[in-house]
C-alpha cells in the first residue's frame, strides 16, 4: 500500500527540489507526483533532472496554466489508474504545509476516509499572514459552513489525504472549480455521500519564497460555489458524512 503526494506547480523552481527530498524522507511507502503547468522557470526540467536518484518521483506536466483545480483532478486520476495507490494527498510545494505532518496523516486515515489539515480547529493557527488575508480566509470558512451546512471548521485549506475509495466515487470528471471553491467542493462531495471526515490541527506557515497566486476570480469562484451547493442539498442531496 503506497501514498501519493500531488504538488502542483507553477513556477516553484526555489522550493520544489528541497520539499520533494522533504516529503520522501517521512516515510518510504509515500510518493510524490509533481503536476507542473509549463513553469517558466524551469520546475519541471529541474523535477526531470532529479528523477534519475529519486524513483519515487514523478512527474505529470501540462501544456500552460490551467489551474489549481484541474491539476488536482488530473493528479487523482494518475492515481487511480495505479492500484498500489491507496492514499492520496493534497500539499503545496513552498513549505506553507509542514512535511513532517504528513506522518500524522498517515495515521488517522487508518481509522477515516478523508484526513483534512486545519488551520482553525484549534484556535487560528496561521503564521505570517497579513491581518486582511486571514480575515478573509476565517470569513469564508464561516460563510461555507452557514451556506452549505458542511461541520468542517476550514473547508478551504489545501492539506489533506484521501482514502482512494472517496476519489473514485466522487465523478472528478464534472468537477471544474479551482482554488478555494475546489476545496470546498471536494470536502462537501465527500460529506454527501457518507464518507468520514476528520480534521486535525496544522500550522500553516506563509510561503517561503515566491509569490502567491491568489488572486480575485479566486475568491469570486469561492462565493458563488457555495449556493450551487446550497441548491444541490436542497434538490436532494442529503447530508450523510460524519466529521470528527
Amino acid at each position: 500500500m503506497k501514498g501519493l503526494v500531488i504538488i502542483p506547480t507553477y513556477n516553484e523552481r526555489e522550493n520544489i527540489e528541497a520539499v520533494v527530498a522533504a516529503v520522501l524522507a517521512q516515510d518510504p511507502r509515500l510518493e510524490v507526483l509533481v503536476v507542473d503547468d509549463s513553469s517558466p522557470d524551469g520546475t519541471a526540467d529541474l523535477v526531470a533532472a532529479l528523477q534519475p536518484d529519486q524513483p519515487r518521483l514523478h512527474l505529470l506536466s501540462r501544456p500552460g496554466k490551467m489551474g489549481l483545480g484541474s491539476a488536482y483532478i488530473a493528479g487523482f486520476q494518475w492515481a487511480l489508474a495505479r492500484p498500489e495507490i491507496h492514499w492520496v494527498f493534497e500539499m503545496d510545494a513552498d513549505f506553507s504545509h509542514n512535511p513532517e505532518d504528513l506522518k500524522r496523516f498517515l495515521q488517522e486515515i487508518e481509522t477515516v476516509d478523508l484526513v483534512l489539515g486545519s488551520r482553525y480547529l484549534a484556535g487560528v493557527t496561521v503564521v505570517n499572514w497579513p491581518l486582511r488575508r486571514l480575515a478573509l480566509s476565517f470569513g469564508a470558512n464561516i460563510y461555507t459552513r452557514l451556506i452549505t451546512g458542511l461541520p468542517i471548521h476550514d473547508a478551504t485549506g489545501g492539506f489533506k489525504c484521501f482514502r482512494r475509495e472517496v476519489l473514485e466515487a466522487i465523478p472528478l470528471d464534472r468537477v471544474r472549480s479551482d482554488g478555494y471553491s475546489f476545496q470546498i467542493e471536494m470536502n462537501y462531495q465527500a460529506y454527501r455521500r457518507g464518507f468520514r471526515i476528520k480534521e486535525i490541527p496544522i500550522v500553516f506557515t506563509d510561503r517561503r519564497v515566491g509569490v502567491s497566486k491568489m488572486n480575485k476570480r479566486i475568491i469570486w469562484e469561492a462565493v458563488w460555489m457555495v449556493w450551487r451547493l446550497r441548491f444541490m442539498r436542497l434538490r436532494g442531496g442529503r447530508r450523510k458524512g460524519g466529521v470528527r
